[in-house]
Protein backbone atom coordinates (compact mmCIF):
# COMPACT_ATOMS: atom_id res chain seq x y z
CA UNK A 1 0.00 0.00 0.00
CA UNK A 2 1.43 3.46 -1.19
CA UNK A 3 2.59 5.63 1.99
CA UNK A 4 1.35 8.79 0.95
CA UNK A 5 -2.60 7.46 0.85
CA UNK A 6 -3.46 9.74 -2.53
CA UNK A 7 -2.25 13.00 -0.49
CA UNK A 8 -0.34 14.21 -3.46
CA UNK A 9 -0.46 17.52 -5.50
CA UNK A 10 -1.40 15.61 -8.65
CA UNK A 11 -4.21 13.52 -6.47
CA UNK A 12 -5.68 16.64 -5.11
CA UNK A 13 -5.73 18.28 -8.68
CA UNK A 14 -7.08 14.97 -10.82
CA UNK A 15 -9.75 15.46 -7.59
CA UNK A 16 -10.82 18.55 -8.05
CA UNK A 17 -11.18 18.50 -11.51
CA UNK A 18 -13.41 15.22 -11.46
CA UNK A 19 -15.65 17.34 -8.90
CA UNK A 20 -15.88 20.09 -11.12
CA UNK A 21 -17.35 17.65 -13.89
CA UNK A 22 -19.74 16.06 -11.45
CA UNK A 23 -21.01 19.04 -10.65
CA UNK A 24 -21.43 20.47 -14.40
CA UNK A 25 -23.13 17.20 -15.30
CA UNK A 26 -25.93 17.44 -12.25
CA UNK A 27 -26.74 20.90 -13.18
CA UNK A 28 -27.16 19.83 -16.82
CA UNK A 29 -29.34 17.06 -15.37
CA UNK A 30 -31.69 19.56 -13.06
CA UNK A 31 -32.55 21.85 -16.10
CA UNK A 32 -36.19 21.37 -17.64
CA UNK A 33 -36.23 20.12 -19.63
CA UNK A 34 -32.41 18.34 -19.35
CA UNK A 35 -29.90 20.08 -21.32
CA UNK A 36 -28.03 17.53 -22.64
CA UNK A 37 -24.92 19.25 -23.86
CA UNK A 38 -24.40 20.79 -20.19
CA UNK A 39 -24.71 17.07 -19.45
CA UNK A 40 -21.68 15.94 -21.78
CA UNK A 41 -19.29 18.92 -21.10
CA UNK A 42 -19.77 17.96 -17.43
CA UNK A 43 -18.42 13.97 -18.56
CA UNK A 44 -15.93 15.57 -20.55
CA UNK A 45 -14.50 17.46 -17.90
CA UNK A 46 -14.33 14.36 -15.88
CA UNK A 47 -12.46 12.20 -18.63
CA UNK A 48 -10.23 15.12 -18.50
CA UNK A 49 -9.46 14.39 -15.05
CA UNK A 50 -7.68 11.23 -16.35
CA UNK A 51 -5.48 13.54 -18.02
CA UNK A 52 -5.06 15.83 -15.88
CA UNK A 53 -3.41 13.33 -13.04
CA UNK A 54 -1.36 11.50 -15.60
CA UNK A 55 0.72 14.73 -16.71
CA UNK A 56 1.18 15.78 -13.10
CA UNK A 57 2.25 12.31 -12.59
CA UNK A 58 4.46 12.61 -15.23
CA UNK A 59 6.16 15.60 -14.31
CA UNK A 60 6.88 13.75 -10.74
CA UNK A 61 4.07 15.50 -8.41
CA UNK A 62 2.34 12.06 -7.84
CA UNK A 63 5.26 11.47 -5.16
CA UNK A 64 5.03 11.87 -1.32
CA UNK A 65 8.09 14.35 -1.67
CA UNK A 66 6.08 17.15 -2.66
Amino acid sequence: MSDNHGNTPAAWAAVTVAMLGFVVAGIGLMFDPISLPVFWVGVAIGVASLVVFVVMAKMGLNSSGH
